[in-house]
């Protein structure tokens, strides 16, 4: 049994326990195993004494950047054979798009250190963003990967709205989100929409309601900046969905639309409010 599969979480946020209690000392060990079983030079115990220290002083977000830290020191310097032992140990993919619950935090303090310490290496550390997304969630450790390499991350991003696995496709959408919560913006797309509408396009009648609602979403910060410009998408889209023959493929295209619109409509302006009802 994969270390992360004795990683103990409930299957949603327990009131009164903070999440960064999943973050601890015992998590700090199982990671130390998984990685001890792949590399023969982790020390083990050095990196459960680095990565134990102070933990508990630090909330959820900073327990995971000071295991990855750890990490990083037992690691081997050249990125790309860092990355590759970070992939080894790595257990079994996501088998379901959602009712996982927590267990995937298991790899919090994987996704800072690809982040953080892989982005110098852009094809290694986006094949560790994309094997870990099958886990876990790349859209906080892409981001770093988007900003120093933004055209060639974005061409790789395409090329994965065609991925089989639907994790990696919501990637791509949640991935460039601008306004993500909880994650740095990323600026360049914020001013530039534009950016990322092509990605949204490819994505915007995906068979995953898991997609299509991170693509809504997209969709829906863009429109905080640019509302304007997502009316006209969603009129476009709407239309399109009118001359569809595949009548659950038309349905789905109008609920992405009611829900990008959904916050303009709140606040009651009439365009978005017009298309919204159209889109029913």
């Amino acid at each position: 049994m994969h270390p992360s599969e004795r990683f103990l979480a409930p299957n949603t946020i327990l009131t009164g326990v903070p999440l960064k209690q999943l973050i601890d000392a015992k998590l700090v060990g199982l990671i130390a195993e998984s990685f001890a079983a792949v590399d023969a030079n982790f020390d083990v115990q050095a990196f459960t004494l680095a990565a134990s220290r102070g933990l508990e002083s630090f909330e959820l977000k900073d327990r995971a950047r000071h295991i990855a830290h750890a990490l990083n020191q037992q690691l081997p310097k050249d990125i790309g054979r860092a990355c590759e032992l970070v992939i080894q140990s790595f257990g079994s993919k996501l088998e379901v798009t959602q009712d996982y619950g927590l267990a995937p935090m298991f790899y919090m303090p994987h996704s800072e250190w690809i982040g953080r310490y892989a982005v110098a290496d852009f094809e290694n550390g986006m094949r560790a963003n994309y094997e870990l997304t099958q886990r876990y969630t790349a859209e906080f450790s892409i981001r770093p990967f988007i900003i120093e390499h933004e055209t060639d991350c974005l061409q790789a991003l395409e090329t994965w709205c065609q991925d089989p696995n639907p994790h990696v496709r919501r990637l791509v959408s949640e991935g460039t989100r601008s306004r993500l919560p909880w994650a740095m913006r990323l600026k360049n797309i914020q001013v530039e929409p534009t950016l990322s509408l092509p990605l949204l396009e490819q994505l915007k009648d995906d068979p995953e309601l898991y997609v299509r609602r991170s693509v809504a979403n997209h969709l829906g910060d863009i429109a905080k900046d640019h509302l304007e410009l997502v009316l006209e998408t969603c009129k476009r889209w709407l239309a399109e969905s009118a001359a569809m023959s595949d009548r659950a493929r038309a349905k789905n295209r109008r609920w992405v639309i009611r829900h990008a619109l959904r916050y303009p409509a709140k606040k009651g302006h009439p365009a978005a409010l017009k298309i919204r009802l159209a889109a029913k």
